[in-house]
């Protein structure tokens, strides 16, 4: 079900705070230049309410034992403390997950019930808990009347021995789904009281909550091979390439992904301080074809063809990001539904690509072959897109620059 609203604001009785903003233009408006132009913007915003403190101290009452232990053996961000803290709410009768949707929700069948009451317009209340990977969670308090749903989120985070609430904002959904994939996505624009006086402003907030069980093999196949490459700043998992023909894969987006996986740092060939100025870099032969093959099975020859390549000196041409190749960052990510062990040794995964800024858990879905090796890392074999008519662009990435584009920018410089 699909909700789009143009009230961001809880309705109620509320007092009303009124910011009055004077703003003086001057020179910079079709007025005469010897007169300056006053406007006033008066903005009306409704006192954001109280977070319902009916459950909150037994919230943090059933998780702070675990945060304190976590605490204490530096695993406050694994993925077992995490857990156990997901399945802690879920005992004391909580629907809760985690930030990143690896672990089963728990009391899952309180959310679809929500869900139905937000579908035949029923009065209900439901308290959500998404744990956090930093250390704290947010809980989510919603209710909904006619079809409407709104929300009080509300931030907690663990320091020095206590769970201390660092936030409290409200919104009313603009964006409310429950996806056939077992998603519960919503969205709207929140305010809180410390954040519009220092912003005049709210905060955009896209959650994106998995309801729906998920095998455990899924899981780890994801955190193993797709999402440690991601969709920042690469094409990898959005054209088709093959190890028989690489396509229109970049391999200078790879190049800049995998040498932090294999020295745990950036790159050092970084943009120029002048951002008029493009940075142009050689890279020794065996330095740059040393990452690109410790992750794909390519010969020099074919790696050269889709690069710059200078074989009287042996290097690789490289050129940094630039500002005009900024990204958006609002990524999705890509899950794993369904695998198949193929007789050659490798694996084909078959996953959806899940992007909460859209509202939407299956933008597409793709088949990537991986091939693990016997040291435990793994080569890259190929990425398909299966074809359908509701694959949605890929708006989240900026290709890098073509030549001519680069050209026309920097000038050869």
């Amino acid at each position: 079900m699909l909700l789009r609203k143009t009230a961001w604001f809880w309705k109620s009785g509320l007092a009303v705070i009124s910011f009055v903003l004077m703003l003086s233009v001057s020179g910079c408006s079709d007025a005469p230049p010897e007169e300056d132009t006053v406007s006033e913007t008066v903005i009306d915003i409704q006192t954001i309410p109280e977070e319902p403190q009916e459950n909150a101290e037994e919230i943090i009452n059933i998780c702070i034992d675990l945060y304190k232990k976590a605490a204490e053996e530096n695993k406050i961000d694994d993925l077992e403390t995490i857990r156990s803290i997901v399945n802690q709410f879920g005992e004391n009768g909580y629907p809760a997950v985690d930030s990143r949707n690896q672990i089963d929700m728990t009391e899952a069948e309180q959310v679809e019930w929500f869900c139905e009451m937000v579908d035949t317009q029923e009065e209900a209340e439901i308290t959500i808990i998404e744990v956090s990977y930093l250390g704290g969670f947010v809980k989510y308090d919603l209710k909904t009347k006619d079809g409407n749903v709104d929300v009080v989120r509300s931030y907690y985070k663990y320091e020095n021995g206590n769970m201390k609430r660092e936030v409290t904002g409200s919104y009313q959904a603009e964006y409310w789904n429950y996806t056939e994939d077992g998603y519960l996505m919503f969205s709207g624009v929140w305010f809180s009281e410390e954040l519009y006086v220092l912003t005049l402003s709210g905060a955009e907030e896209h959650t994106a909550l998995r309801v729906q069980p998920l095998d455990e093999t899924y899981r780890e196949l994801s955190r193993k091979y797709l999402l440690p490459i991601g969709f920042e700043q690469n094409n990898m998992f959005i054209v088709d390439w093959s190890e028989d023909d690489f396509g229109d894969l970049n391999f200078y987006d790879m190049y800049d992904l995998l040498y932090q996986k294999i020295n745990g740092t950036y790159t050092p060939y970084v943009a120029d301080d002048n951002l008029g100025v493009g940075a142009v870099y050689r890279i020794p032969k065996d330095d740059f074809e040393s990452v690109i093959m410790a992750y794909f099975n390519i010969d020099s020859e074919t790696l050269q063809s889709k690069t710059i390549y200078y074989a009287e000196d042996e290097t690789y041409e490289y050129k940094p990001r630039g500002f005009e190749e900024v990204e958006y960052p609002e990524y999705p990510y890509s899950e794993v539904v369904g695998f198949t062990e193929n007789s050659d040794g490798t694996l084909t995964l078959t996953a959806n690509v899940v992007f909460p800024y859209a509202g939407d858990s299956k933008v597409y879905a793709h088949e990537v072959v991986v091939r693990p090796l016997e040291n435990g890392s793994v080569q890259y074999v190929s990425n398909r897109i299966i074809p359908s008519e509701d694959n949605y662009r890929e708006t989240w990435n900026t290709p890098r620059l073509t030549a001519e584009e680069w050209e026309e920018i920097y000038g050869g410089e």
